[in-house]
């Protein structure tokens, strides 16, 4: 079974069974054997859960984004990280927080301007910081999910900070947001959304393992967890 496939139908599943689809009329036994079947019973993440994975290596997903874009925050919130929690140990998430920023040096210095106004660039920086000084991305990605998930993406920062580091001082990211740091975060991330092959044409640019288009489900590149889907 390739893990390709059950993330790529995860992450179009998004979060909810189908609504308005057919009524179960099948026994507990059958619920998780085909993917229709477990669809018709709103059982499709409990089947997704309980089946065993058997996987050669992790899938990496990258996720080109701006913090303030909705369409960005709508698919980290409502599918990129409920699908990581359920995959996380067969799935890496890499976060590039950057998207249709422009940068300029002037005097050494790289300046910014961002698609959603000044804020935005802040936002981008703060989570660029996170990324940097928590390294690991089961410390940081709830982090950017809590900032994402709040109506004030800034303002909810050293809040969720609070909540899911609490020995982590919010002055250590303001001191990198603030200082030479997180500018130089802030253009590495320029470079790495610049180098994209093809370019990025929009947000949210989302790559797996590499590649624009993620493998449909059940077909030449992966299997559904479901055996006749």
């Amino acid at each position: 079974m390739r893990v390709e496939a059950v993330l790529s139908c995860v992450l179009l599943w998004g979060l909810g069974e189908v609504v308005g689809g057919p009524v179960c009329r099948y026994p507990p036994t059958q619920w998780c054997s085909t993917y229709q079947i477990a669809s018709a019973c709103q059982v499709v993440h409990h089947c997704l859960e309980t089946k065993q994975l058997k996987v050669s290596e992790p899938v990496h997903i990258s996720l080109y984004y701006e913090c303030l874009c909705e369409g960005c925050r709508g698919f980290l919130v409502l599918q990129l990280f409920p699908t990581w929690l359920l995959l996380n140990e067969v799935m890496n998430v890499t976060l590039v927080p950057y998207g249709n920023t422009m940068e300029r040096n002037e005097s050494g210095k790289w300046i910014f301007n961002c698609q959603h106004g000044q804020e935005e660039c802040t936002g981008n920086m703060i989570e660029a910081c996170l990324m940097h000084t928590l390294q690991n991305v089961k410390r940081f990605f709830p982090i950017i999910f809590c900032m994402e998930s709040a109506p004030d993406v800034i303002s909810a920062a050293q809040l969720c900070l609070k909540v899911y580091e609490p020995t982590v001082d919010w002055t250590e990211i303001e001191k990198c947001v603030n200082g030479n740091l997180g500018n130089k975060l802030m253009h590495q991330n320029a470079e790495r959304t610049e180098a994209l092959n093809p370019p990025h044409k929009y947000v949210p640019w989302i790559l797996v393992n590499g590649g624009k288009k993620p493998p449909v489900c059940g077909l030449s590149e992966g299997r559904s967890p479901f055996p006749d889907a």
